[in-house]
């Protein structure tokens, strides 16, 4: 057992996850090196006596720094709070930020404003990565990468260079309302299989309550719902990976595959108990919120980046992270554990910026993960004015806060976490993914074995950027 809490980032604390081949490039590192790093992220009380300040210092001008979008809408007002304070804090830059179409993806967003000569200098992304390496600037030497576990950089590192630094560590499965599945006597711990899960649901309902708000919204389908699968498909790294080869070559039968079946045996069975009306839109995920707050629900497919929103609607109620069973085998791998990983990293322009205008966009992050203002924003919880998040930078001085973050760290010390294989996704695999025939499949307008098609014929031919193929 390790302590999550203890500062080391070569402490394997992850079970089920293995060390990549050391030639695979850009993200193979990061899954078994971000997950050990993962022990150092959620635990950063102890390290460094003081804490470092923002480096800007009295400038004749100030110099305008712009950065696209604002992390995540769910913390937006936390995050523009964040940047109000660090544009009072100092005289040397003044930042601001760009919102982008929500219904665009990132990189279609981006294209235009380098197209149009008017590139944002801080960009934030995770999927497109690859395909920004050779336009953004390299972190090395830099202050913030110094104080970051380098298992945590690997998914960001391209050819040597570090393109990106990471913004927090995060964590997803069943997300569940602590008092109505206490009241309904339900103990969390105790499922491991299907059978476990479906009896919870049915508790559920003998005491009033609907057990589920399954979310049909795009991404929760075409990331994280997806990466059950492919997460669970094999027992390594490498054979997981092999998944990824085999969909790309188009020589992989899903329909034949027994992790896939299962896969969308849990699909139905998540399906059949969802009590939410289904909604494709993006208000989808306020709504899903918004039911589980309620105390109406007791549980629903999500990730600990809810945390802030439903703290927001029920400020005096707890809520937990947990297991998604892949199967009826207690046993069975994956069926205790969460998949945890870092949602961006942070970039920031080469190409269209100043010598300025990258110092500003370094100091406004330096400053908000190490300076004692930005800390609180970062890590106290969104009912105190943060957002949340678990810190994954040495030198905080408070552990994480939520109740969620504390579930995720029991995950953690337990080795009990799964890789994000969607991590390696090409750019735009999860849009055709989710938005098209796993919206289709969870409205029963195609079949099974349709499902497996779409999937198989979204996935061949698309590069290995996971085997270091150019995106």
């Amino acid at each position: 057992m390790c302590d999550p809490f203890t500062f080391d980032s070569q402490q394997a604390c992850l079970g089920g996850l293995v060390n990549p081949r050391k030639e695979t490039l850009h993200m193979k590192k990061s899954m078994k090196l971000g997950a050990i790093a993962l022990t150092s992220a959620l635990a950063l009380s102890v390290v460094v006596a003081g804490t470092p300040s923002a480096t800007a210092a009295t400038c004749k001008k100030k110099t305008e720094v712009t950065m696209f979008g604002t992390i995540k809408d769910e913390i937006k007002d936390q995050f523009l709070a964040a940047v109000a304070s660090y544009n009072r804090s100092q005289n040397c830059y003044n930042l601001k930020t760009i919102i982008g179409d929500k219904k665009l993806t990132f990189l279609q967003n981006i294209a235009p404003k380098y197209a149009a000569k008017q590139a944002p200098t801080i960009m934030y992304d995770l999927q497109f990565i690859p395909d920004m390496a050779d336009k953004v600037m390299d972190w090395k030497g830099t202050k913030l990468m110094s104080l970051a576990s380098p298992g945590l950089l690997a998914a960001a590192n391209v050819g040597g260079r570090q393109v990106g630094v990471p913004s927090t560590a995060e964590a997803f499965g069943l997300v569940y309302n602590k008092s109505v599945i206490k009241a309904a006597g339900i103990d969390v711990t105790k499922i491991k299989t299907w059978n476990d899960l479906e009896a919870a649901f049915k508790k559920l309902e003998a005491a009033g309550k609907k057990p589920l708000h399954f979310s049909a919204i795009w991404w929760s389908l075409g990331a994280h719902f997806t990466n059950m699968f492919h997460t669970t498909a094999g027992s390594t790294h490498e054979a997981r990976l092999k998944v990824l080869d085999q969909l790309a070559d188009g020589k992989i039968d899903l329909t034949k595959n027994a992790a896939f079946k299962n896969w969308l045996a849990t699909f139905d069975l998540l399906k059949k108990y969802n009590k939410a009306p289904v909604n494709l839109t993006d208000t989808e995920f306020d709504a899903s919120v918004a039911n589980l707050a309620s105390g109406d629900y007791g549980f629903m497919f999500q990730g600990n980046w809810t945390e802030p929103s439903l703290n927001t609607i029920a400020k005096s109620t707890k809520f937990g992270l947990m297991n998604l069973p892949m199967s009826n085998d207690p046993k069975g791998y994956g069926n205790d554990s969460i998949p945890v990983g870092v949602p961006g990293y942070f970039m920031i322009d080469k190409e269209q910026s100043t010598k300025a205008e990258r110092a500003g966009a370094v100091d406004f992050l330096t400053w908000l993960y190490t300076s004692p203002q930005g800390q609180r924003f970062v890590a106290d919880p969104v009912t105190e004015g943060g957002m949340g998040f678990i810190p994954v930078y040495k030198g905080f001085k408070t552990k994480p806060a939520t109740s969620m973050a504390g579930d995720i760290a029991k995950f953690v010390a337990a080795g009990k976490t799964l890789e994000w294989i969607n991590t390696y996704y090409p750019g735009g695999l999860q849009e055709e993914v989710g938005k098209v025939s796993m919206q289709q499949y969870f409205t029963d307008k195609i079949s099974k074995a349709e499902l497996a098609t779409a999937i198989q014929n979204a996935w061949k031919g698309k590069p290995k950027t996971w085997r270091g193929e150019a995106a």
